[in-house]
């Protein structure tokens, strides 16, 4: 459990920081990394998801082939934090994804994904 309790810390940690540098809260763009992608709007953040996300496939299939398995913490890291930045663009938090997973705990994938149909499909029929 403390390694749990210490990830949320962690995330909370960082979620703090990044929304520090959002620029209405004075970040400053040519001193601050997040500062500048938030800057830059959806289109910044969302290219690093997109690169960072497939810097994760690549790193997964050169673990297949003997290739460092650290390399896969390293890119899931950057995904997760580019992704922590778009949540912070909207206004949502890591939180957020912490209480949607425990929202789906216990539910099989394919029980998940037919209610969020069911529920898509009621949003459109109102």
């Amino acid at each position: 459990m403390t390694e749990i309790a210490s990830t949320s810390d962690t995330f909370a940690r960082l979620a703090a920081v990044i929304e520090s540098r959002r620029p209405a809260e004075g970040g400053d763009p040519t001193r601050s990394y997040v500062a500048r992608l938030l800057q830059k709007g959806p289109d910044g953040f969302l290219k690093k998801i997109g690169e960072e996300a497939t810097e994760v496939v690549m790193a997964c299939k050169d673990a297949d082939h003997g290739g460092a398995r650290e390399k896969i913490v390293n890119e899931v890291a950057d995904l997760w934090f580019h992704c922590m930045v778009a949540l912070a663009h909207y206004g949502l938090s890591p939180g957020d994804v912490a209480v949607e997973l425990a929202r789906r705990e216990g539910m099989s994938g394919i029980e998940e994904k037919a209610l969020r149909k069911a529920e898509a499909r009621d949003a459109a029929g109102d």
